[in-house]
């Protein structure tokens, strides 16, 4: 294999070929595809004018072949990452420092865990590459510092070696432990969390709506039209500002992960009520997004329809796990236990690196504390569930 090593940015993932960077990007996971990726940054939903200036860093070798690649994206903010920063960034604009721009390493919008340097070969030394790669631009252009969030554990150590600061978070997920069917899961569960379990169910039986589980080109452009608008409206409640726009979701059906697209529906008389947004992995489900009428919340539907009916397609296509997204401890009485998540940052200035630094090592102190008593209060039944 050739040893020279060329890297390069460039501003569009349509600048590189799709078939280059899935053989860099492999088939588990579905976000960090060509096609997921492209659907976000054509349809203007990642762009320069939302504060996501696309930068990609590509690496190639003296063959010409690329090798590996990462999605970076300059940003003049922090929304829509999920691995928040503001108060780093808060304190260095009173130390008198420019936080932004700064550059993100990223699935845009989406607190899923992954790889981030992908690499067509599986080889360290092009995932260095990478992150030397990142490293220089951010130097070059000006940039405060480099946010490489939601990486895989591995890469964040490759990171860490080469003085990125490392970051320990957490998230929800349902692990199947070879269930069969969903009373299985119950089994498993204290006496207590089983009959809320099977209330909060029945709560929705009741309700006379129609849920069912659309895959692939099972979803139709009609189906996007009513899940964008409650998805909006959700957002809107919620947070104030929806990332995603109508386009996207029409791209994401014209691309190569389409068939990975998961949507639960739900209608009631015949009229669509709610819907939650997943895609599939290799061996997981990866709950996304969820929407509803307005005005038209109904009891348990939102446990339903993202936590209960994930488990269920992942007990029927025998996957190993649900990753139920970003925050949300009340997922944990529905299955959904902590595990955790890792990022990796550079930052350029030495006083701000060094407070950031003491902060992480507090924070990762105080969180593996918090996930081991969270999982130990869990509903799990002890003497039902073997270790890990």
């Amino acid at each position: 294999m050739s040893d020279t090593l060329e890297a390069q940015i460039v501003g569009s993932l349509d600048a590189i070929p799709a078939a280059d960077w899935n053989a860099c990007a492999g088939t588990g996971n579905p976000f960090v595809r060509h096609g997921f990726l492209a659907a976000i940054e054509n349809s203007r939903s990642a762009a320069g004018e939302t504060g996501w200036l696309p930068r990609h860093a590509v690496i190639k070798n003296d063959d010409g072949e690329i090798v590996a690649v990462s999605p970076l994206y300059v940003k003049s903010h922090s929304y829509g990452e999920y691995v928040f920063d503001w108060g780093w960034a808060e304190a260095y604009a009173r130390a008198g420092g420019r936080y932004y721009p700064k550059l993100q390493c990223a699935v845009p919008f989406t607190p899923v865990a992954g790889p981030r340097l992908l690499s067509r070969h599986n080889d360290d030394r092009h995932r260095l590459a990478l992150g030397q790669t990142m490293a220089q631009l951010a130097e070059q252009a000006g940039l405060s510092s480099v946010h490489v969030t939601f990486c895989d554990e591995t890469e964040a150590s490759l990171l860490e070696n080469q003085g990125f600061l490392r970051r320990l978070g957490s998230q929800y997920h349902w692990e199947n432990r070879g269930y069969d069917r969903f009373d299985d899961f119950l089994e498993q569960l204290t006496s207590r969390k089983r009959k809320q379990v099977k209330k909060e169910r029945q709560a929705v039986a009741v309700q006379n709506l129609s849920i069912t589980t659309l895959v692939g080109a099972d979803v139709k452009a009609r189906h996007w039209d009513y899940f964008h608008r409650f998805y909006e409206s959700v957002v809107d409640r919620k947070w104030g500002s929806a990332y995603l726009n109508r386009e996207f979701f029409d791209l994401l059906s014209m691309s190569e992960v389409a068939d990975d697209v998961v949507l639960v529906w739900v209608e009631q008389d015949g009229e669509p009520l709610a819907a939650a947004f997943n895609m599939l992995g290799a061996d997981t489900l990866y709950g996304r997004t969820w929407g509803v009428r307005p005005g038209a919340e109904t009891p348990f539907l939102h446990f339903e329809a993202c936590y209960y009916r994930a488990i269920d397609f992942a007990i029927a296509h025998n996957l190993a796990r649900v990753e139920a997204g970003a925050q949300g401890e009340h997922k944990v009485a529905r299955g959904y236990l902590p595990r955790p998540t890792h990022s990796a940052h550079w930052i350029k200035d030495l006083g701000l690196r060094q407070a950031v630094a003491k902060f992480l090592a507090h924070e990762r102190a105080l969180l593996a504390e918090d996930m081991a008593e969270t999982e130990a209060a869990g509903p799990f039944s002890q003497k039902s569930i073997p270790p890990l």
